[in-house]
């Protein structure tokens, strides 16, 4: 599953609370991205196609809620870029990571302490 950056957006309101109406997701984004209650109203109805949403009808008004978490959507959006950018390899995300100073020293330390976790699954 492949969510854009605009779909993000809509998916992000609806983890934070859901089920929701279109009205109630446009209310959640509108200030952060100018878009009109139709554009809303589509992109929801095409994320339903899409199988991430589902809608159910209440007195005439659609209400949605995601059918995939959060970490599932997050965890196939970090495959996809390791694929595409690291040619598979989940070590050069880390070494890109690393490389770039773009890590502060508390997730320096929060990552070391991920991977001492991981050395200890690993050991028998």
């Amino acid at each position: 599953m492949q969510l854009s950056e605009a779909e993000w957006k809509l998916m992000q309101a609806l983890w934070r609370s859901s089920p929701a109406s279109a009205r109630e997701v446009h209310g959640a984004v509108a200030a952060a991205t100018g878009w009109a209650y139709t554009t809303v109203k589509t992109m929801l109805d095409r994320l339903v196609e899409k199988g991430v949403l589902r809608s159910k009808m209440r007195s005439n008004q659609a209400f949605y809620t995601p059918t995939v978490s959060q970490e599932a959507a997050r965890s196939s959006a970090v495959q996809a870029l390791v694929a595409r950018a690291f040619d598979g390899k989940l070590g050069g995300l880390f070494a890109h990571m690393t490389d770039d100073d773009a890590l502060s020293a508390k997730e320096r330390a929060e990552l070391e302490a991920l991977l001492a976790k991981l050395e200890k699954k690993a050991k028998p």
